[in-house]
């Protein structure tokens, strides 16, 4: 599809400030997803180019975590394992959902993530340690049915994933935030396979998103290991709240 000059500028101006942002809170979909609409852009296009993008936002955001240390591949990999078969189940769903069952999903995901943190706001400061086996199973099978969602449309996947590891698997929100975004990369690598493979992906607006979004996503990075839990959870209640009200607005 081809965009005017302005559109595709404000688009790039978009992707990369919610790319900073999004390293945090995640959601980005949420906002860049619906403005892609706006544009004139497919709904079912403007998914799987976004997701493509995704991809290099995840990437550019685990580079700085990595080489900080904070991920723990024992930890990761079973998880690792159930968001690609997650994803791929999602992403096959995008041919057969309609789009105001998107909405849905994402109204009513979002106000379950915005009681979730309200309620559970003690937590996140510092690691938990002797995880019991009733907890474990349950982030697994999260982590299963958010894969599915995050191969779907993937609006609030990530903090919704990251509420997750905070409140049930003990982790600070540094470690949970950094997880989530190695955990997107398969997520959304995946889902863009399986979109590509259907012919969805827009690659001309694509590639220009994902080198803006891989920018945005490595400062974003940078930014975050220098801050302290305390911060990264005030930051991540509130944006989590204000995309809450955003949604169940837009849906009604």
């Amino acid at each position: 599809m081809n965009l005017s000059i302005s559109a595709l500028i404000i688009l790039i101006i978009l992707f990369f400030l919610m790319s900073i942002i999004g390293v945090v809170t995640g959601s980005n979909s949420l906002v860049t997803v619906p403005v892609m609409f706006q544009f004139g852009v497919e709904p079912k296009v403007a998914i799987a180019t976004n997701m493509f993008g995704l991809t290099f936002m995840s990437i550019g955001a685990s580079i700085p975590f990595f080489k900080q240390g904070f991920f723990d591949s024992k930890t990761l990999s079973p998880l690792l394992i159930l968001t690609v078969i997650g994803s791929i189940l999602g992403a096959l769903l995008v041919g057969i959902i309609t789009n105001q069952n998107l909405k849905l999903i994402v109204s009513i995901s979002m106000i379950g993530v915005t009681l979730f943190t309200i309620f559970r706001r003690n937590v996140g400061l510092e690691k938990k340690e002797n995880i019991s086996t009733k907890a474990t199973t349950l982030v697994f099978v999260l982590t299963f049915l958010l894969g599915i969602y995050g191969g779907l449309f993937s609006g609030g996947y990530v903090t919704m994933l990251t509420a997750v590891y905070v409140a049930f698997f003990g982790m600070t929100f540094t470690e949970a935030v950094a997880s989530t975004k190695l955990i997107n990369v398969f997520s959304s690598l995946v889902a863009s396979a399986v979109f590509a493979w259907q012919g969805l992906i827009d690659y001309k607006l694509g590639l220009i998103l994902a080198v803006t979004m891989f920018i945005g996503a490595y400062i974003g990075a940078k930014t975050v290991t220098k801050l302290n839990d305390l911060w990264l959870k005030r930051i991540f209640l509130t944006t989590v709240l204000i995309l809450a009200i955003k949604t169940i607005y837009d849906f009604l």
